[in-house]
């Protein structure tokens, strides 16, 4: 059975949490893929590198997914991600534009969780 966009997203994202970023990137990256992290230059190769180093630093990095949603070729993961056990983490929401089975662009947007909120329902 053929993996769904959304199960190709997932393992993407757990890939390279789990520092299998060049593994990850050869099975699901487009050749003609971009992005949009404003903190890089918008090739597969500058992020890639990004996340290699990112991996290096933080081999402990955990990510939970919380929510996928599928349409058409987009695929939106909302992910609870730790870049070490002890520290709060951040919510990040990544946007995937599949194309052929590949992803061929993808944005990412974060937002840092707090120790302390006033909000009782939590960040999720």
């Amino acid at each position: 059975m053929k993996n769904s966009l959304k199960e190709k997203a997932q393992s993407f994202l757990q890939m390279v949490a789990s520092g299998e970023v060049r593994e990850a990137y050869l099975k699901y990256i487009s050749p003609e893929f971009r992005h949009h992290n404003p903190f890089f230059p918008g090739d597969a190769d500058s992020l890639m590198a990004a996340m290699e180093e990112n991996a290096i630093k933080n081999p402990n990095k955990i990510i939970e997914v919380k929510r996928v949603i599928e349409e058409g070729d987009n695929v939106a993961v909302h992910s609870h991600i730790k870049q070490q056990q002890d520290l709060p983490g951040v919510s990040v929401i990544h946007i995937f534009r599949f194309h052929n089975g590949l992803i061929v662009e993808l944005w990412d947007v974060g937002q840092p969780i707090p120790e302390n909120t006033p909000n009782e329902n939590g960040v999720f």
